[in-house]
């Protein structure tokens, strides 16, 4: 993946990003609803919270994955963050996933002393378990009928990483 490279998020990359969430498996994957604007992407990406690290995959000049960690603020959960990515439609299996979570992991890790890593992920996204499990992630719990997509309900599995001191 030499053609890759995973960055901090730039202004100039939100169209990029709006697009990875056309794609049906990124909508299908998130709690996000199809068709998004891109006056709603630049409200949600161009002034992140404290603790909100966004991170865009690129490859040949084309914003091809998104991520973004949230370090809690909580001061008891200051050991804690959770991530979210998508990674557009057309590259899935080539890896970018990969990449864009080692890079929020080495974040986490390396730089602001992470312990505990969680997300959710719809039962359902075998591609996406597969993955967290390869980085250590494991299934906590499940809340079945967590959200409504596509004209059903589907669950979602608590997964998390806790690295060792």
């Amino acid at each position: 993946m030499d053609d890759v490279i995973v960055r901090h998020l730039e202004s100039r990359d939100i169209p990029g990003v709006r697009d990875i969430y056309k794609g049906e498996a990124a909508v299908a994957g998130t709690l996000m609803v199809p068709h998004p604007s891109q006056a709603d992407w630049e409200k949600r990406l161009s002034n992140p919270p404290p603790g909100v690290y966004i991170l865009v995959a690129e490859k040949q000049g084309e914003i091809v994955g998104h991520g973004a960690l949230m370090h809690q603020q909580n001061p008891r959960r200051l050991h804690v963050g959770a991530f979210m990515m998508a990674v557009k439609d057309q590259h899935h299996g080539l890896g970018i996933g990969s990449q864009l979570l080692g890079e929020i992991l080495n974040l986490a890790d390396n730089w602001l002393n992470l312990r505990r890593v969680e997300m959710t992920v719809f039962t359902d996204n075998e591609s996406a378990i597969h993955l967290y499990k390869k980085f250590g992630f494991v299934v906590e719990g499940e809340s079945p009928d967590y959200a409504f997509r596509n004209g059903e309900y589907i669950g979602v599995y608590h997964m998390a990483r806790i690295r060792k001191s």
